[in-house]
């Protein structure tokens, strides 16, 4: 196998900054990432590429053979947030509202790179697949994508994804196999009954109550329902209820959201909030209803397919700068629709120090120019591995 292409990157890197930083300017949200499509599609064509457009709406995916050989996915997200930018960096969002703050900027300018490597170079055997995806951010785009076709289109054996992690040393990676981000569900939950006059609440119900007792013994699923030896996180985010100060509303509103990472604690949480829910309604004398709603299933990466993403990440950074014992994140991705269908693996790199706000989905993220190189190595590293060690279609 060929070296690791760092040097080419490094002697590209101001294209890969200017790609990024323009990127960034035009933050676009789920399903709406018009102007990034056609931004990505462009510059797959200026490289050789015939790309198709339109699964998932606003998705992107170019294909590459060279000889005989498997055919594998590379994946990189598409879509920004709906926050407004505070860095007040010259490359700065110009879409109010709406701010790259979680990297995805940075994972299609990598993914683009490797992609430009591989049409100048062709050294490699077999098929990629590059897959630009919109809607990550609690949209589910990738189980859109697969819905659209992407895997009767586009056969491959494995793919792969990358993600920059703010906290974990610049240019490091992490990954391992099992469980490497949580699962993500959401609910809302309706308290309604006979409002009153706050002078005079014994003439109704208090549903405002009746929502503090639900909160508060929500907290006992994880603490008293839960294995000790599993992990979830139970959180009620929003309590909506009353207009007036001397009412007490015949309606309140609360959502949240659950994290965990196995199906069994899944449904155990779902069945003892139900349960919960339904004590609280008749303890009160009140309806409640609630809608639990499954959103993202957890990242799970198989072990091949890890240990094939591990060596990648050893080769172009060095056995010291890789980790496969680290503990999971409870934040999610939807790129584990993808890994319900293919085997793969999800791999971290390490973006550096967190100081000065410097966290995902924060106004104030930054993302670390400095890590596109290694990223685009990884890319290509990981594909040319994945390749030669592939699994006949």
């Amino acid at each position: 196998m060929s070296t690791v292409p760092i040097d080419y990157f490094r002697s590209i890197e101001e294209d890969l900054k200017s790609w990024r930083q323009t990127l960034h300017q035009h933050p676009e949200l789920a399903y709406e990432e018009h102007w990034t499509s056609d931004f990505v599609a462009d510059k797959l064509k200026s490289f050789g590429y015939e790309p198709v457009r339109g699964l998932g709406g606003t998705g992107v995916v170019a294909t590459l053979s060279n000889g005989e050989g498997p055919a594998i996915g590379l994946r990189a997200d598409m879509d920004a947030l709906p926050i407004t930018e505070q860095t007040n960096l010259p490359y700065a969002s110009k879409e109010p509202g709406k701010m790259h703050a979680c990297g995805h900027d940075g994972h299609m300018t990598m993914l683009l790179a490797a992609a430009r490597y591989f049409a100048e170079t062709r050294n490699f055997n077999g098929t990629l697949h590059f897959v630009f995806q919109p809607a990550e951010e609690g949209e589910a785009g990738a189980d859109k994508m697969i819905a659209d076709g992407l895997f009767e289109k586009f056969p491959m054996q494995e793919l792969y994804g990358l993600h920059n992690w703010p906290g974990l040393t610049e240019g490091h990676f992490a990954g391992r196999v099992g469980p490497q981000m949580a699962a993500f569900d959401v609910f809302e939950i309706t308290i309604s009954g006979q409002g009153a006059h706050a002078a005079m609440p014994h003439l109704g119900k208090d549903m405002l109550l009746a929502a503090s007792h639900i909160q508060t013994m929500f907290q006992s699923i994880v603490a008293r329902t839960i294995d000790p030896q599993d992990t979830a996180v139970v959180s009620v985010t929003q309590i909506h209820g009353g207009d007036a100060w001397n009412v007490l509303p015949s309606e309140v509103v609360m959502r949240g959201c659950t994290r965990h990472f196995t199906p069994q604690v899944q449904d155990l949480i779902e069945a003892r909030m139900g349960e919960i829910c339904q004590g609280v309604a008749k303890s009160f004398g009140i309806e409640v209803t609630l809608d639990y709603m499954r959103r993202y299933p957890s990242t799970v990466n198989t072990g091949r397919e890890t240990g094939i993403a591990l060596d990648a990440a050893r080769a172009v950074a060095g056995e010291q700068k890789v980790s496969d014992t680290f503990a999971p994140s409870m934040a999610s991705e939807d790129f584990a629709f993808m890994l319900q269908k293919r085997p793969g693996c999800y791999m971290w790199l390490g973006a550096g120090s967190t100081e000065g706000g410097c966290l995902l989905h924060s106004p104030t993220y930054r993302f670390n120019d400095e890590i596109l190189t290694t990223g685009a190595a990884w890319w290509v590293e990981v594909a040319r591995e994945a390749l030669s060690r592939g699994k006949a279609a």
